[in-house]
């Protein structure tokens, strides 16, 4: 369990910042980091525009919202100098090169001059697919040069990888990774994101997909603009007017929440047990909670909206509250937005770089 590491409870209620931010809204998040990070944010732009880059690990357990925030992050300094790259958006990348006959023979001739491992370049290939028949799996080695295969699209950029290390083994990778890709001589640490089990049991046990367009959504925690009700309660209708007001559904097995991935997550607990015990490599630490007694900390506009319905004269009336969850300790807390942990990223980032 995460509580044998503590994750340090950040402050991000600033004096002299009264203004209150819509975080939902992108120009008003962009002048919420702003108002918040200025000299933080100074100091990374100046670093990014003399050539500077970095390699930041994210990690984290399944459901905690790694690329996201990777992803405002690019916001805020432009997609230009910083890359996200995700190993299961790589593994994806290569299912559709192999689709064609002229991108399969491109990937190959790349592993035929990158790559150095124990099995032939056919059988990792047949393993990524999910096609071996003796239960190959992907070896690290070709996971590297697959990584790099992806790098080499993005020159001159900083970068986040997500979902590298994935096992216990690849954790000794990752510590010389700058070494193994020839990436320069970048500054490198792990993001770690500590997010409560119980936030991602919630999310998965809200969430609904439109059986249209698939777009997901939550009834708790992202719903649409159109709520209904009926006999079985409140429920979600999508509102992409080529879905014509289609009701969501919630996908089989997700009522079970965190148990359908336990095992998962119990690896992923393990993997940032062994990263937070490393020594030499700088750690930007990212708690997704604040205990209640410590709410003086943070903005009321940085927690959580929980969204929660009544009826009242044939109309189903949206409201929100502060949502409250446990930690992994056990103690109520507030579930904090995604902005308030990039706030401290790029504080914890500044220090480092």
């Amino acid at each position: 369990m995460m509580g044998r590491h503590k994750f340090p409870v950040y402050k991000t209620k600033i004096k002299g910042v009264k203004q209150s931010f819509d975080l939902a809204d992108r120009g008003q998040r962009l002048d919420y980091f702003r108002a918040k990070g200025k000299a933080s944010i100074a100091k990374i732009e100046d670093y990014l525009n003399k050539g500077g880059t970095f390699v930041g690990f994210l990690m984290g357990k399944k459901g905690s919202g790694k690329g996201t925030r990777a992803k405002i992050f690019a916001d805020i300094f432009g997609r230009e100098k910083i890359a996200h790259i995700g190993i299961g958006d790589i593994v994806r990348l290569v299912h559709e090169e192999l689709e064609t006959e002229e991108g399969k023979k491109e990937l190959v001739e790349y592993l035929k001059q990158d790559y150095r491992g124990y099995i032939s370049i056919e059988k990792g290939i047949e393993a990524i697919l999910g096609r071996s028949q003796d239960r190959v799996s992907v070896p690290d080695e070709l996971m590297l040069s697959l990584i790099k295969w992806e790098i080499d699209k993005h020159e001159g950029k900083a970068l986040f990888i997500d979902g590298f290390p994935r096992t216990l083994d690849q954790v000794s990778y990752s510590l010389y990774f700058r070494d193994l890709m020839g990436y320069r001589d970048d500054p490198d640490f792990f993001v770690l994101v500590d997010v409560p089990e119980g936030v991602i049991d919630a999310r998965i046990k809200n969430r609904v997909v439109c059986p249209e367009c698939k777009a997901p959504r939550g009834l708790s925690f992202m719903p649409t603009k159109l709520v209904g009700c009926d006999e079985k309660g409140f429920y979600l209708m999508c509102d992409n007017p080529e879905c014509r007001k289609a009701r969501m559904m919630s996908k089989e097995g997700d009522d079970k929440g965190i148990e359908s991935i336990r095992s998962r997550l119990d690896d992923d607990g393990a993997l940032l047990d062994k990263a937070f015990s490393l020594h030499g490599v700088p750690k930007v630490l990212l708690r997704n909670s604040v205990p209640l007694d410590d709410k003086s900390l943070v903005d009321e506009y940085e927690i959580t909206p929980e969204f929660y319905y009544e009826e009242k004269d044939e109309k189903v009336i949206t409201k929100t509250r502060p949502w409250v969850v446990k930690d992994d300790d056990g103690v109520d807390s507030y579930s904090l937005l995604p902005e308030p942990n990039v706030l401290v990223m790029i504080e914890q980032i500044a220090e480092i770089l």
